[in-house]
């Protein structure tokens, strides 16, 4: 059977948490490990200032006074014997889209399960208003899920997925925007699409890939692969071309 580690950056009593774990508990074996309560926006901060301490609060669901990051890393450490099949981070209550990665524990938890060679999702849910609506991205996950793991990822490998706001016409695979070119928001479908989607000078990328806020916009869901090297090889190039005597002159001598 398959295992399932989830998690969330939203707290332990999140809709979102809740709902994803009704959507793959017919998929395999879960276990919830999850902060105690909300830690959006800490990025892939780790808790070094106090003791973690978990609670078993029912059957294979945990709290953690921790980051979404310590809770996979506690998890993989304390809990599981082998590692599971996946992990499985939101449903985040709002989009996490563009800039907002580098903010988002719920994205952070996927990174970090990726970091020990574990294949990882980060969900999230656009809204426009209260309640959220989940229920069209619920239905869809499990889809989603599963032709994930029929593709036998490897270690490291990370998706982030953006849940449209209303209905879903399709999925895209996409690259990530920059605040740059969009604002920071949650009421996504009041905006108009053509004043986000002008491609900025020189992006680096497909062309025929579109950005993730674009994608959310035309009601698809967004699909973007995440890698762990950071490295930009087009700037590293740039300078050892331009630069051969600075670094010559400031390089260590036998």
């Amino acid at each position: 059977m398959l295992q399932f580690l989830l998690t969330n950056d939203d707290g332990i009593d999140a809709e979102g948490l809740h709902r994803l774990e009704g959507c793959l508990e017919a998929l395999g074996k879960i276990t919830v490990v999850a902060p105690d309560r909300e830690r959006s926006a800490v990025s892939h901060g780790l808790t070094i200032s106090v003791p973690l301490e978990l609670k078993e609060i029912s059957e294979r669901h945990y709290t953690l006074n921790g980051t979404p990051a310590d809770c996979v890393m506690f998890a993989l450490r304390h809990i599981f014997r082998s590692p599971p099949d996946l992990v499985v981070s939101g449903i985040n209550h709002g989009a996490n889209l563009g800039d907002d990665i580098m903010y988002s524990g719920t994205v952070a938890a996927a990174r970090e399960a990726s970091r020990h060679g574990i294949p990882a999702i980060a969900f999230s849910q656009a809204y426009d208003e209260k309640p959220i609506r989940f229920e069209q991205g619920v239905e869809f996950i499990p889809d989603l899920v599963k032709e994930f793991l029929s593709q036998k990822p490897n270690g490291g490998f990370c998706l982030n997925v953006n849940l449209p706001v209303r209905r879903i016409r399709g999925i895209k695979i996409t690259r990530q925007g920059c605040s740059a070119h969009f604002p920071h928001f949650n009421v996504l479908d009041r905006t108009d699409p053509q004043d986000l989607s002008a491609e900025p000078a020189e992006r680096p990328g497909r062309s025929d890939m579109p950005f993730d806020f674009t994608a959310i916009l035309q009601h698809y869901v967004s699909v973007t692969p995440l890698q762990r090297d950071q490295t930009d090889y087009a700037v590293a190039g740039s300078l050892l071309d331009h630069f051969p005597g600075l670094f010559s002159r400031h390089s260590l001598r036998d």
